[in-house]
Parts: structure tokens; C-alpha cells; sequence
């Protein structure tokens, strides 16, 4: 494997994410001259997770770098999947390193000491939508006749669907809403958890125990059953959209607003071929009456692979990518940099008018639990949530199943002894 003249990467697939990393590359490989090609491979998530997990490709040297979501990154740990940066960032830092970045993006990838990744994309979730739509007055008009109330953009989640209603245009492929409830263990769990925070409910009890069966978590399931199932309120492919497809969608006209990943809404003003560019904008994600939003902090870094021939190149190559050069980049591309001075880059700003509030919304997101055993709980939500959107079955039995399932896989000193070891 040491002769491998390639430099390989494993990335999420996403055009920006794409094009970036070719153009980082190519700038990097002008300096460094490292004499080797750059193999990047696209992937979508089930694929890259079974290329670094199941294939054992971050193990065995498929791979120098890779795309890792910080879902995973407790479980890399315990594999011991990437190599340590911690030394590196001690001799060579990348440059402002780490006042550069806000505290919520170096945090995710520690870990008893060591550092897994450096954050390469950001954006937690918000709600975004067109406000050609919301602010055009004959809209107005036609929803204040037909509710009796002004047309606003979305605070509580019962407004959210009456909303999405009211734009549910077919005939025109327009769709008041989308959700990405394509079944790769990772959307549907970030719904849920909405879901539950957005009704004042945590996931795990004061033991740190999982808990399905309350109040909260079933009304946050009734209330997902019946809007991804309202055909008279979402886009009709939500069941084959990934968050890239659903985003996709927006950036195609098709959406009147989602919640989804802050990228989202800076791709649909940076790429040539969006039909909302200029129309664009976000708000805090709805939340039950009384209760107050939230969002989901979860983050892209870029890893080395245990098992990469060209260990000293591959962290090279991290340096360079988060210059802040490189990140505007990234930016410009169409995904959403890291470096608190892309976010409040003129340039930036003047070509996506919301990029310096990216700082507030991370001041209001949450992080998903570090639990080495947190793909299997994952899976499990994945599977409930899929349930309750597939089926009538009851939900107290759905949630009695699952919760049955945590109990099982998960005696309590296991899960609590993790919580309290993170």
C-alpha cells in the first residue's frame, strides 16, 4: 500500500463538496509537489459509511482522508479509525488556530485527549424559506381571507403545516414543504430529536437512560406522522429525499420552506443553476406552543485515515484547506465554511445576505449524544420513525417496541456508564 501514488479521499456526495476539494487539491499539489494524483470518490451516506466502517477502509489504507460526520466520531474513537491530530496541531497549527472557529465546532472531534478531525463544513439546521413568497402582498392578501391571520413565516409547528398548506401548489410544482425521510439513519433521527427538543423534552432521562414512551416524544411523533403524510402540505418524493435531494428541491423552486441544514440556504443563492437565487432567507426552527426553538449542531471533518500511506501529506493538505482562503472557498463553492472570518466576509455576505447570523444560530443548537453505541440507538429511531410514517400502527405500540429494543441492546449501566465517561 506504501506505493500507492494516489492520494485517495472519500467524500459526501455534494456538487460543492466536490468541486472544493478539486480546487483544493490542484492549489495545494502547485506548492507541495507531492508527485501524487488525487482520487477523490464521491459517495452518499449509507455508501461512505459502509466504505470507512463496514469495508474497513479507514483501517486498511483505501484512504488518506475522509468526509466524517460527527454522528460517527465516538465510534471512530473506539476504533481508533483516524490518526490523532492532537500532536500535529501542537508543532504546526493551521493558522489562527483555534480562535478562529467558535468553541461548537472543536468540540464534537475530542476525545480523551485527542482530536479525530478539523471541521471542514458547517451549518446546523434552520428553517428556510422564500420570501418572494411570504413578502409578496397578494399572497398576503389571499392567506389573511382564507385564515384570518397575516401570513407570517412559522413560529409554532401547528403554523408551520397551515402554512405549508396554504402553498401546496402541484399544479405549479410547488410543494409548501419537504422532509428528508429517505431511510439512511441519519434524517429522520435529526426530525425526531427536533421534534421532542422544539416540546421541551430531552432523549435521555436524568440516568441517562433513552425514553420513548412520554408524552412529549409521542406528540412529536403524532405531529411528524401527520405532516410528512398531508399530501395537501408536502412535496410528494419525500420518502426517496436524502437532506442533499430535499435541498435540492428548494434550490430547484419547487419548495415554499423547509427545516434543514444552514448550507442549504447558501447553496440556493450561490449555484448558477438555482431558480430562488435572491429569494432566499432563514428563521429559527417552529416550536410547540410554550416552548421555545432550538437547532442541531452537526458538522462535517475532514479525517486522516489509521491505515493512510501518506500521513504527513494528508495533514498537510488539512492545513491548507482550512487557510481562510481555502475556506471562503469552500464557501463561494456553494457549502458553508467553518472560519468565523468566512461567516463575516464581505464578499460572502454580499452574495449571501444571512451568512453573519450563522454565529446565532450556533449560540441555540444542540449536539447529539457521544455514545460509542449511539449508531445502534440511531437505528433504532431510524426504524420507529419509519414506522410511524409507513404504518397506522398505534404509537404507543411503536414506542413500546422501540423502547423495548433500547432496553434489550442497551442494559442501563452501559448506556449511563458511557454518558458519564464523555
Amino acid at each position: 500500500m506504501t506505493s500507492r501514488k494516489t492520494f485517495r479521499i472519500a467524500i459526501r456526495q455534494f456538487a460543492p463538496f466536490e468541486s472544493a476539494i478539486q480546487k483544493q487539491w490542484s492549489a495545494f499539489d502547485a506548492a507541495a509537489h507531492t508527485g501524487l494524483s488525487l482520487e477523490a470518490v464521491a459517495f452518499d451516506l449509507p455508501s461512505l459509511s459502509a466504505a470507512l466502517f463496514e469495508q474497513r477502509g479507514l483501517l486498511q489504507g483505501d484512504w488518506d482522508v475522509a468526509f466524517l460526520d460527527t454522528d460517527w466520531l465516538a465510534n471512530v474513537h473506539a476504533l481508533k479509525a483516524v490518526v490523532n491530530l492532537a500532536p500535529f496541531l501542537k508543532t504546526h497549527p493551521p493558522d489562527d488556530f483555534p480562535a478562529g472557529w467558535t468553541p461548537s465546532l472543536l468540540r464534537l472531534q475530542t476525545a480523551d485527549g485527542e482530536v479525530l478531525g478539523l471541521p471542514y463544513h458547517d451549518g446546523p439546521e434552520c428553517l428556510i424559506y422564500r420570501k418572494d413568497l411570504f413578502d409578496n402582498p397578494e399572497e398576503r392578501q389571499a392567506y389573511e381571507a382564507r385564515f384570518g391571520s397575516p401570513l407570517r413565516v412559522p413560529q409554532i409547528w401547528r403554523e408551520f403545516q397551515q402554512v405549508a398548506r396554504f402553498f401546496q401548489r402541484p399544479d405549479k410544482n410547488l410543494y409548501g414543504t419537504v422532509f428528508a425521510a429517505y431511510p439512511d439513519g441519519h434524517n429522520t433521527v435529526y426530525d425526531f430529536l427536533l421534534q421532542l427538543w422544539t416540546r421541551g423534552r430531552e432523549l435521555m432521562d436524568a440516568s441517562g437512560q433513552v425514553q420513548f414512551e412520554t408524552p412529549e416524544a409521542m406528540e412529536a411523533l403524532g405531529f411528524y406522522r401527520d405532516i410528512v403524510t398531508d399530501r395537501s402540505a408536502v412535496h410528494p418524493r419525500c420518502a426517496d429525499m436524502d437532506s442533499v435531494k430535499s435541498g435540492l428541491a428548494f434550490v430547484n423552486g419547487e419548495v415554499a420552506m423547509m427545516v434543514n441544514w444552514f448550507g442549504f440556504a447558501a447553496m440556493a443563492e450561490t449555484v448558477e443553476n438555482s431558480r430562488v437565487k435572491g429569494c432566499v432567507d432563514i428563521a429559527p426552527i417552529p416550536h410547540a406552543e410554550g416552548c421555545s426553538s432550538t437547532s442541531m449542531n452537526v458538522y462535517w471533518v475532514l479525517a486522516i485515515a489509521a491505515g493512510s500511506p501518506h500521513r504527513e501529506v494528508a495533514y498537510q493538505f488539512l492545513r491548507h484547506a482550512l487557510t481562510a482562503d481555502m475556506d471562503k472557498l469552500l464557501t463561494l463553492e456553494g457549502a458553508v465554511g467553518c472560519r468565523k472570518s468566512t461567516w463575516n466576509d464581505s464578499d460572502v455576505n454580499r452574495m449571501v445576505p444571512f451568512y453573519n447570523r450563522l454565529e446565532g444560530l450556533h449560540a441555540n443548537a444542540r449536539e447529539l449524544p457521544r455514545l460509542v453505541q449511539w449508531p445502534r440507538i440511531a437505528t433504532i429511531i431510524d426504524e420507529l420513525v419509519l414506522s410511524v410514517i409507513r404504518t397506522q400502527e398505534p404509537i404507543e405500540k411503536l414506542t413500546r417496541n422501540a423502547q423495548a429494543k433500547v432496553s434489550s441492546l442497551f442494559p442501563s449501566n452501559v448506556v449511563q456508564s458511557d454518558v458519564a465517561r464523555r
